[in-house]
């Protein structure tokens, strides 16, 4: 199929070249992340291989109301397909997407979109009548703005169960945030792909760090007995203010908050090197005592469950009941800086305020 194939091509380009990306993570494949102006050229790159037609699909202005129209139902998007792109085309944009993940976040995209292909056999096989939209093709780019050092400028991977929102600010690191992942099924219950599970660690250490808390602790950490339905921020442009909840890191112990560290970890990790860095640097100065880990649901396998951590500037949630506990989502939201946030508005002061002094000078 067009899609996988395009898929593996993405990756080999990613990977300098190498199929390295298609099999397992390693140091050597971290140079495939992002460096100061790599994502400059390779969205320039991207669009130069684009024809003139797709080129104007994949193009919006940086101000767009498209670029918070993000979401991760099975849907049309604007954008440019990856079933619209020929071979090379499909490798031009390999080079983006290693931009702004690391080589363990390009792999879990990857796995998302090949989960297409099980959910439609699962569908085909339950009769459901459009089980044929599950397509690991329809997967779409958008770039909004003009690549380049000079203003800011964003770009968009999105399909099923896979939203990557990337803003480019001239000198800072990729804010790669809103990012949702999903899985369905999240463990494959027959078939040639039976037994495999798709954000396996997302459950396991969160079911574990449940479990390493007292009677006391779990009451604290506790938001309700039944788990939510669904991630209570859902695709919102921006995460509306809630109720901090659940038990804070500075009343767990070392050996909990070192789970929280790793669960926590799973989500950043997905980002490239310095985007990543600057995560954990922001979580850190705001107070890593100050997140807090909430629960919803039941705690053994099979149940439905929820659970969020959220503090001063993240909110992580994942969610997972629907098709009777087998069916995932994640997202991961930066509260100040999603979209660019803060940071964004910071940089056209400052830019406003360069050019009226420019312009007082220039009298």
């Amino acid at each position: 199929m067009r899609g996988l194939r395009t898929w593996a091509m993405v990756l080999a380009a990613a990977a300098g070249g190498g199929l390295a990306l298609l099999v397992t993570p390693h140091a050597d494949a971290a140079k495939a992340t992002a460096r100061e102006g790599d994502a400059d050229r390779a969205a320039r790159a991207f669009l130069a291989a684009l024809t003139p037609e797709l080129r104007k699909t994949a193009s919006f202005p940086a101000d767009s109301p498209e670029r918070l129209n993000w979401n991760y139902v099975p849907m049309d998007r604007a954008g440019v397909s990856m079933l619209q792109l020929d071979d090379r085309q499909s490798e031009a944009l390999g080079p983006l997407l290693a931009s702004a993940l690391s080589p363990g976040g390009l792999l879990t995209a990857r796995d998302v979109m090949k989960h297409e292909n099980i959910l439609r056999r699962v569908e085909t096989e339950a009769g459901v009548a459009n089980a044929s939209r599950r397509d690991p093709g329809r997967y779409y780019t958008a770039v909004f703005g003009t690549p380049g050092a000079a203003a800011p400028w964003a770009w968009r991977f999105e399909g099923h169960h896979l939203s990557l929102n990337v803003t480019q600010i001239p000198g800072q690191p990729a804010v790669v945030t809103p990012m949702f992942v999903g899985a369905n099924p999240a463990i494959v219950k027959n078939g040639p792909n039976v037994g495999y599970r798709m954000l396996a660690a997302e459950e396991d250490l969160g079911r574990e760090l449940v479990k390493m808390l007292s009677a006391e602790q779990r009451k604290a950490a506790t938001i309700q007995d039944e788990a939510f339905g669904e991630i209570v921020t859902r695709n919102d442009p921006k995460v509306a203010a809630l109720e901090t909840q659940g038990l804070a890191a500075a009343d767990m112990s070392a050996d909990q908050q070192a789970q929280l560290r790793r669960l926590l970890g799973l989500y950043i990790g997905r980002m490239n090197d310095a985007s990543a860095k600057e995560q954990w640097a922001r979580i850190e100065r705001a107070g890593f005592g100050k997140l807090h880990f909430g629960w919803a649901g039941g705690v053994e396998s099979g149940d439905k469950h929820y659970y969020r951590i959220h503090g001063p500037t993240v909110l992580v949630e994942y969610d997972d009941t629907q098709n009777n506990a087998n069916h995932i989502h994640t997202v991961y939201r930066d509260l100040e800086r999603d979209f660019g946030g803060d940071t964004l508005r910071a940089h056209y002061r400052l830019d406003r305020h360069d050019r009226m002094a420019a312009l007082g000078a220039a009298r």
